[in-house]
């Protein structure tokens, strides 16, 4: 399954922004992100009310726009799970340490397949409006 998702942080990236109103809008900087970070417009995640985040493996990606397939999921304790893509479909690879090493150990993020992604996205999909 291939998603769109927007970039809102590009991988080694310091420079955070968020997608508000349809447009990238500059937030702050923060530690260098080690995966492209964003989100997925229009599915909302019930666990934060909050569209569902969104990571792109692979090189850095500008800011905006991409699409990849569905990988894996990074689940996390309080249900704020992300949700992996690749330029192509492949098991995640070399990016996935970082990106766990990314979050606090009390959130206790475990790599989950992709049936998994595609589980929870079908899921959350039903009660989600689409943009």
């Amino acid at each position: 399954m291939r998603l769109r998702m927007i970039v809102e942080w590009t991988k080694g990236s310091p420079f955070r922004h968020a997608w508000k109103e349809g447009r990238l809008v500059p937030v702050g900087e923060d530690r260098p992100a080690p995966v492209n970070y964003g989100l997925i417009p229009g599915l909302l995640n019930p666990a934060d009310g909050e569209e569902v985040d969104a990571v792109l493996l692979g090189p850095p990606h500008p800011l905006g726009e991409a699409e990849g397939e569905v990988v894996g999921l990074l689940h996390l304790e309080d249900g704020d799970h992300k949700v992996l893509l690749a330029p192509q479909d492949s098991p995640p690879d070399e990016n996935v340490a970082p990106l766990l090493a990314w979050f606090a150990p009390e959130r206790r993020p475990t790599l989950f397949p992709k049936e998994a992604a595609l589980d929870f996205l079908q899921r959350i999909s039903m009660a989600s409006p689409r943009e």
